[in-house]
């Protein structure tokens, strides 16, 4: 690997990562088919790098005073579906005026430490199913369902019963992942944690500490490592963020444990090494992540794909980094921006109709517990990224 590349590879400095602890921060106003799984390595020889450098502007605050939110979701107008990880509602964000609109409350929900009403994502046929899909804690288990969504119906009362999916993924204090999206191919992906326990990362039979790839009906897929199966990768500690680049390769974001965050290129069927690894090990038999980070800069949470690069809000780090990717390697050094200027950074995701995906909605979590809040957190901001 040439210099570029490795330091691309390595940041600075090192503590626990889970969620993320407590930080200072200021200046906060500002079914088809069922395809065969895609290759990691499939590409174009038409990708280009986007230059070393990068640039972040915050357009706007689009809205404040959410609680503890987590999932982000756009629906097909734009307007946005946030949900709350301790209430267990989701809010509908008006995109143009940030109006906010409780549309209803997720039954079952048991918010607990890292546990509660998590990621969303908006059915590709929302047009004409109008589902919703949510991952969230219960009592016994972290699970996915999805819900019809009628916005006929007053405020409040949109939702209709949640129709579970998939059940018995293990849940925890710590370590229940939670991020959910479908893929180019139209299955749903989820990011799971091994709740604590790290030797479900490494048991195939587990749904702790993987990606699961399944139908929209929560089956498992033709192309999947094991047909009867949805584990699609393994050795996973905590996965929080997943995003597609424009070659529909699947990239996933990983917190570590005392030393190493990790950004990896998803492989089906491929071992990422936890607790047998945390950052690049170089053993055989394991995938060493793509980029890496001390924990107190990044502990990763959600990730999304724009203008050439993956970009990664950190909790712990109070930063979004920036990943300027050739193909599957990074063609320069990661770049911080937006650092303790707004706390905690939870979710990203590209706004939808911009060229090139060149705007980011970018949702702060100061009001999850571990952050100091201000005034009007948490918030979602609109960003102008190159």
């Amino acid at each position: 690997m040439t210099a570029l590349l490795a330091a691309a590879a390595l940041m600075l400095s090192a503590g626990c990562s889970s969620d993320g602890g407590a930080g200072a921060a200021a200046g906060r106003d500002g079914a088809a088919s069922r395809p065969a799984a895609p290759s990691a390595t499939a590409g174009g020889p038409s990708e280009t790098a986007p230059p070393a450098k990068g640039s972040v502007k915050v357009a706007a605050t689009l809205t404040r005073g959410l609680k503890s939110p987590w999932g982000l979701a756009a629906l097909p107008g734009g307007d946005l579906l946030v949900s709350s990880r301790d209430e267990g509602t989701i809010t509908r964000v008006d995109a143009e005026t940030g109006k906010q609109t409780v549309i209803g409350s997720v039954p079952g929900v048991a918010p607990a430490g890292e546990g509660g009403l998590m990621g969303l994502a908006v059915s590709p046929g929302f047009a004409s199913d109008q589902l919703v899909y949510a991952y969230f804690t219960t009592a016994s288990d972290n699970r996915v369902a999805r819900m019809l969504y009628d916005e006929r119906k007053p405020a409040g009362q949109q939702l209709g019963a949640p129709d579970t999916i998939l059940r018995g993924i293990p849940k925890g204090r710590i370590h229940n992942g939670g991020r959910i999206a479908f893929g180019p191919d139209g299955m749903l992906y989820a990011g799971t944690g091994e709740a604590g326990e790290p030797g479900l990362a490494q048991d195939r039979e587990s749904l702790g500490g993987k990606i699961l790839r399944m139908t929209p009906d929560g089956r498992p897929v033709h192309g999947n490592p094991s047909a009867d199966s949805v584990v699609y990768s393994y050795g996973h500690r905590n996965v929080q963020g997943l995003a597609w680049d424009s070659q529909k390769r699947l990239w996933a974001s990983e917190f570590g444990q005392n030393t190493w965050d990790e950004l990896n290129l998803i492989e089906p069927g491929g071992n990422y090494g936890w607790p047998d690894a945390e950052g690049r090990a170089g053993k055989a038999g394991l995938v060493d992540p793509v980029a890496q980070w001390r924990t107190d800069e990044a502990s990763p949470s959600g990730i999304a794909y724009a203008a050439g690069s993956i970009w990664m809000a950190g909790l712990r780090g109070e930063r979004l980094w920036r990943i300027p990717l050739a193909g599957t390697e990074p063609s320069a050094a990661p770049q911080a921006f937006l650092e303790e200027e707004y706390g905690r950074l939870r979710t990203v995701l590209p706004v939808a109709g911009t060229a090139g995906g060149a705007d980011l909605w970018l949702v702060t979590s100061e009001t999850d517990n571990r952050g100091t809040p201000e005034a009007g957190d948490d918030r979602i901001l609109r960003l102008t990224v190159e």
